[in-house]
């Protein structure tokens, strides 16, 4: 089995609803968001899948939530855009942009210090 990981960045605002500090006010991050897909197949190449082809895939779809207020999103009217909740949606909605491979996983970083990693 092999994985592979690809990295990206968005800046990005957003506010927690419901909380209790300083996060409850509009404010930005830039996020570092790595996508791991797993595979156990090799091409004709000795690759799982191109690195090109999954970063231009990448970058198209980060384009789709960087410089926004998340709150706007459909997605984040439901539950709050926490780093959390950032993390399972590019796992969600990225998995079907490079389907059939596999995401295994997500982290998104909210700081150089501090991620979230989602998995299913």
């Amino acid at each position: 089995m092999f994985e592979l990981s690809i990295r990206g960045d968005i800046a990005a605002a957003h506010f927690l609803r419901k909380y209790e500090g300083k996060c409850k006010n509009l404010h930005g991050h830039t996020w570092q968001i790595e996508v791991f897909i797993m595979g156990d197949q090799l091409d004709e190449v000795g690759m799982v899948v191109d690195f090109r082809i999954l970063k231009k895939k990448l970058k198209v779809f980060l384009g789709t939530i960087d410089h926004i207020c998340l709150n706007d999103l459909p997605y984040f009217q439901k539950v709050n855009p926490t780093t959390e909740n950032l993390a399972k949606y590019i796992y969600e909605n990225f998995s079907r942009e490079v389907a059939p491979l596999k995401v295994s996983k997500v982290k998104a970083w909210e700081s150089d210090v501090t991620c979230v990693t989602y998995y299913e």
